[in-house]
């Protein structure tokens, strides 16, 4: 049987073991509540987890009642992810389905939920998953990178949320809610220090105002060394992999009364450091093993290699109370100006023969930047929600969004690092939604909901160079217009009055992508894409909520899939479509308090995609990796992509928390907190090879501490990537085995304070 046909085989029997996981998931807590009632009331003097309630469809509800695979991460486990000066990557594999990563560090997070994303490194790239800052979608993906500070939550969804969500949310969104202001006289300040000099200050006021209104102003600053030593004596910079990263926001809340109120956001950012760091030939041929004597803090680079990011934004949130129903008005503004540039090579030996056995060879220098030098972005939203008692609930509203940007994209002579010359990019997007939904609880047990959404879409894109051999055979302008139809529907039953089950199709959309010509690449589109999928779960509280239980299984169907080829025998960045691609799996939550002291969490994902399209092939790669696709009959040069899996979509991701408490008799506490994330291997780009698949990868956290003087005072000692596991974790594919890699390990010190 060829691997087509096993693939055709697999699938059904991957349904059916999906299908037997949800039966048994379904009667499980139903199980477990009955088998630990004899025990319940015995229990009731004891501790138990708290109720969590989430906005993933616009209103507070708890997140047992919502139809949709949904994770908060909040509190204390969110401030022992973000301790160690990381940026929005410390998600990645923190919750079922989700991986983060960028080949432009700090600056250009690209996320994927259920192996759906992106790997465009394009600035005009467009990602399936939206990311949502206090109600603001981030649509550029250099927007995505804002820091994580003073946060109420983040909650990841996912699945299609095209009805509610303003852009491109076919795989999902992820959610980021600040902290709001208030009356209250409170605030935190913490502050942690570690290897590398690596520093993260944390702090957030509320600010006294007198009458109606309140002020908050959060703030953090994160600095790191320059902890990697460039090792080359003619090189055109010294030490890297350091950054200083500063972020500022200050809200102001005005409400004279229960039926208005007006939120101000104003933010900024600003961040100078290292751009990713770019490793020639760390790769060992023939595997995907570093290179014997791999030295994570030394470097082997000739050319210039600096980052850096201003970023400045606001919102106004409008809330009016009109009886029956509550209007709505959420106007945004962003603008980013990022600057990033690399030794794309990774090395300084030039012309050597392969393989490449050693750090620092390349085929040929190669020095780039990309910045952009106009961005802006308004966004506006309307909203009307119903606001009475009673089985029946809708909402419904418009949404008008426009960016501009330009962006140059500049190449430099290696010997003099002088510019050689650049190509600018300009880029229009407009568009606007109308859309609405509806609940309704035909029993107490059983509720019905349903949305639709359409959406217009528009893009114009234009490009100027200095270049004489700048590759015009497929134009330098391009205009698309799209328009889409999209809807979900969903049910909840209660089996009891702590065990839900739902199921849920949703469909989603994601408008044409256009990237403009290079010196290596003539311009390429793709055409909207369209996503269909299935799911069903269920989330149960039991064992006397001392232990709480979300399960879902789901199967979606990608038609028309936008992917990128990045890099081959150039550094290039070409779009096109797929005829289909598919994605189904298992997703787990579990939380249990086994005793008062100790809190465990446990999640889990099996994600199988696949790209479907017999006709769709690719050169083979450009660093001297072994290819393992099958070449195209009749072609030497052209390997099939059929029935690869997407890029960085891990099959398996599972992650572990566990916080064990020691109280003082003087009410004091000493703790002990551990996390953990794997993810299993992964495609770097769409073609398989051996040296170009990422082994898997598991992380670890332990941290110890201290808490006082009722929880006013904490101080602890941390350890992140404990067992020092070292992986390349992302490629340039281009004239060599250039990988970037995971930090190591790092320690510290942490204190907060709470006034």
């Amino acid at each position: 049987m060829n691997r087509f046909a096993t693939q055709r085989a697999v699938r059904p029997a991957l349904r059916e073991a999906a299908a037997a996981v949800s039966l048994a998931l379904l009667a499980w807590p139903a199980f477990a509540q009955d088998a630990a009632a004899p025990a319940a009331d015995a229990a009731k003097d004891k501790g138990q987890l708290e109720t969590v309630t989430i906005t993933a469809e616009r209103r507070v509800e708890n997140i047992k009642e919502v139809p949709n695979a949904v994770t908060k991460i909040s509190g204390e486990k969110l401030d022992v992810l973000n301790s160690s000066g990381q940026d929005v990557r410390f998600l990645s594999g923190r919750v079922p389905s989700l991986n983060i990563e960028s080949s432009f560090g700090r600056a250009f997070p690209r996320f994927y939920i259920r192996g759906y994303g992106n790997t465009d490194f394009r600035l005009n790239a467009s990602q399936p998953v939206s990311l949502v800052y206090d109600d603001v979608v981030q649509e550029n993906p250099i927007l995505k990178g804002f820091p994580a500070f003073d946060l109420a939550a983040i909650e990841v969804v996912a699945g299609p949320q095209g009805t509610l969500y303003g852009r491109n949310t076919p795989a999902g969104v992820v959610k980021f809610d600040s902290v709001k202001p208030s009356h209250r006289q409170e605030g935190y300040f913490n502050i942690s220090y570690g290897t590398y000099g690596t520093m993260n200050v944390e702090g957030a006021a509320n600010v006294p105002l007198t009458g109606d209104w309140s002020a908050r102003i959060s703030a953090q600053v994160q600095h790191r060394d320059n902890w990697v030593k460039n090792e080359v004596p003619a090189g055109k910079t010294g030490n890297l992999e350091g950054y200083d990263d500063r972020a500022v926001r200050v809200q102001a809340l005005y409400e004279p009364h229960k039926d208005f109120s007006a939120l101000f956001n104003f933010h900024g950012r600003d961040l100078k450091g290292s751009a990713r760091l770019f490793r020639a030939s760390i790769i060992k041929p023939g595997t995907n093993n570093l290179v014997d004597g791999f030295d994570p803090e030394k470097a082997y680079t000739d050319g210039v290699n600096e980052q850096s990011l201003h970023a400045t934004g606001g919102s106004a949130r409008l809330r009016w109370g009109l009886g029956d129903i509550n209007l709505y008005s959420i106007t945004g503004f962003e603008s980013v100006r990022p600057f990033s540039r690399g030794d794309v090579d990774g090395g300084y030996i030039y012309g050597q023969k392969r393989p490449y056995l050693q750090e620092g060879l390349a085929g040929f220098p190669s020095e780039s930047s990309s910045s952009m030098t106009g961005h802006r972005q308004i966004t506006q939203e309307f909203r009307v929600e119903s606001a009475t008692a009673g089985p029946l609930r809708w909402q419904g509203g418009l949404y008008l969004f426009d960016e501009r940007y330009t962006a140059r994209s500049t190449d430099y002579t290696t010997s003099t690092g002088a510019a050689a010359g650049y190509v600018d990019t300009y880029q229009k997007n407009t568009a606007w939604a109308a859309f609405g939904s509806v609940n309704y609880a035909v029993t107490k047990d059983w509720g019905l909901r349903g949305g639709i959404r359409f959406t217009k879409d528009k893009k114009d894109v234009a490009v100027t160079s200095s270049y004489a051999d700048l590759n015009t055979s497929t134009g330098t302008t391009a205009h698309t217009a799209d328009s889409k139809w999209n809807w979900d529907v969903s049910t909840t039953y209660a089996v009891t009055k702590d065990t839900n089950v739902y199921a849920r199709v949703a469909t989603g959309f994601r408008a044409s992508s256009v990237q403009g010509a290079s010196r290596f690449a003539g311009q390429s589109q793709a055409s909207p894409e369209n996503v269909t999928s299935y799911e069903i779960g269920v989330k149960s509280d039991f064992w006397d909520r001392r232990a709480r239980l979300s399960a879902s299984v789901f199967d979606y169907t990608v038609k028309d899939l936008q992917l990128t080829a990045v890099g081959g025998q150039n550094n290039a960045n070409r779009l096109l479509n797929a005829k289909k691609a598919t994605g189904n799996g298992v997703e787990l939550n579990l939380e249990i308090l086994p005793v008062d002291q100790l809190l465990i969490t446990v999640g889990g994902s099996l994600n199988n995609t696949k790209i479907r399209d017999a006709s769709l092939s690719l050169p083979a790669c450009g660093g001297g990796c072994t290819m393992l696709d099958p070449l195209v009959a009749g072609s030497t040069t052209n390997y099939s992509i059929d029935g690869n899996s997407l890029p960085n979509a891990p099959k398996w991701v599972g992650n572990l928390t566990a916080r064990y408490s020691i109280p003082t008799p003087a009410g004091n506490e000493f703790y002990i907190y551990t996390d953990w994330a794997y993810r299993s291997k992964v495609n770097f780009f769409l073609y398989q090879s051996t040296e170009f698949t990422g082994k898997s990868l598991t992380e670890g956290g332990l941290r110890v501490g201290y808490v006082w003087n009722n929880g006013k005072y904490e101080v602890a000692g941390f350890v992140r990537n404990i067992t020092n596991q070292i992986r390349v974790t992302g490629a340039i594919d281009f004239n060599n085995l250039t990988g970037f890699i995971n930090d190591p390990r790092t320690y510290g010190v942490q204190f907060k304070a709470i006034f």
